[in-house]
């Protein structure tokens, strides 16, 4: 028997009735196993597909686009101004003081005015400069407790300071004629290795490192504190 389903002609052998769903899989698993069409022979082939058909065509008229004016506006070229601007130096000179009109010269000031126009008055204390700011009254009267003094009591310094030492001071006879040992020229001599490319391995552990044992000290150093090791 042949059964045509979504354009796909499938033969189906006249078998003892099976399940539905058995069907269905056989013939969604023959579709599955079609070859996908090839898209690269389509030299202007589009970037979405309908997987039933292709749009329409839009056979229509061309959708028209109404200019606004500010596309107009915009449109149209830029107006250059020919006019030659005038240097300041060749600028003929403005009055300092613009004339005042009659109203201005005859106005009278109102008494809030006059109110408004009279500086602040400040307290000025006694002994000090008209150019120091003045304090405010509730700080004049003020005294400190005895713990604010106690405070305010400078630190003495220690009874072994020897004050600050000076910035220049004469070298020991000594320090001059010393002579560096044979230990210490060593000591201050540039470690000699090899280069890598004359078989410097630097990743080498000495003998003397893979048998070294800790001190008792670094053991204690080692270990944990007791605060962070939880009690079982």
């Amino acid at each position: 028997m042949f059964v045509k389903d979504n354009g796909i002609v499938m033969n189906i052998l006249c078998f003892p009735r099976q399940p539905a769903s058995t069907i269905f899989m056989a013939t969604f698993t023959k579709k599955l196993a079609q070859p996908k069409p090839n898209r690269l022979r389509y030299p202007d082939r589009r970037s979405v597909y309908w997987l039933d058909q292709m749009p329409p065509e839009n056979t229509g008229s061309i959708t028209k686009i109404e200019l606004t004016p500010r596309w107009s506006e915009l449109c149209r070229n830029k107006t250059f101004y020919s006019q030659v601007t005038i240097s300041p130096e060749w600028a003929p000179e403005r009055p300092l003081l613009q004339p005042l009109n009659r109203g201005t010269q005859t106005a009278v000031a109102t008494s809030r005015i006059c109110q408004l126009a009279q500086p602040k008055r400040r307290p000025v204390l006694e002994g000090c400069s008209p150019k120091s700011k003045p304090l405010p009254l509730t700080h004049i009267a003020y005294k400190p407790s005895a713990h604010i003094e106690l405070l305010a009591t400078p630190k003495p310094d220690h009874p072994k300071f020897e004050g600050q030492r000076s910035v220049c001071w004469p070298v020991s006879r000594a320090a001059r004629n010393c002579s560096a040992s044979h230990r210490l020229l060593e000591l201050c001599g540039p470690k000699k290795r090899m280069a890598l490319f004359e078989g410097y391995d630097p990743n080498i552990v000495s003998r003397a490192a893979r048998s070294a044992s800790p001190s008792p000290r670094i053991q204690q150093l080692c270990l944990p504190l007791p605060r962070k090791c939880a009690s079982n």
